[in-house]
Formats: structure tokens, C-alpha cells, sequence
């Protein structure tokens, strides 16, 4: 069975270009690798400057593989360098009843 998962990214100082980036090849190495469905993914912005991802995994499977993969970890590793991850909870949208954030196309 899929699994949707929500990432924050909180960019690191002067970063946020380079987050994005990373975003925008996160999702062409997990579907080359064929990890995620074809279903969109969303991005988008907090007020806080926090950069959401919404995609779908194909399974909680392809979660673990993604750990074994050194294509996705090489990636992961270029995340660490431009942000911190942030719990849904710490961003202020997600205390509000319909959370809104600014659309991002990659």
C-alpha cells in the first residue's frame, strides 16, 4: 500500500536556492529509482520560510529500500547541507484549522 509523507525543510542561512534544488532532484532520483508513484508532488512555503514536500511513496517498502540506496543517500546527504528538518508541528500553518502555504513550482 502507497504512503504520502509531508517533509518540512527548513533552510539553513542564504540556502534556500539550494534547497530547492535538492527538492527538485529528490523527486527525479526517488522516481528513477522507482520508489514513488506517479501521482504530482506539491511544494511549497511557510511564513517562516520552511519548505514543505507532499509526495507519495509506492510502499513502506520502498521507504526502507530508499535507506539502502546510495543514490538516495548521496542525495539525502546534500539536504543536510542546505537545511534542518522541522516537525509539522513547529510550523505555525499547522496550529490553524486549514493550513495554507505559498505554492512553489519547480
Amino acid at each position: 500500500m502507497s504512503r504520502f509523507v509531508i517533509v518540512a525543510y527548513t533552510p539553513k542561512a542564504n540556502q534556500e536556492a539550494g534547497l530547492l534544488q535538492c527538492v527538485k532532484k529528490h523527486l527525479v532520483v526517488l522516481k528513477a529509482e522507482g520508489l514513488i508513484t506517479d501521482k504530482p508532488a506539491y511544494v511549497m512555503r511557510a511564513t517562516n520560510g520552511t519548505i514543505l514536500e507532499v509526495f507519495e511513496w509506492k510502499s513502506a517498502e520502498a521507504i526502507q529500500q530508499a535507506h539502502q540506496l546510495s543514490s538516495v543517500q548521496a542525495l539525502w546527504g546534500e539536504f543536510a547541507a542546505v537545511c534542518d528538518y522541522t516537525k509539522l508541528s513547529d510550523i505555525s500553518e499547522t496550529q490553524q484549522m486549514f493550513a495554507e502555504f505559498e505554492s512553489i513550482d519547480l
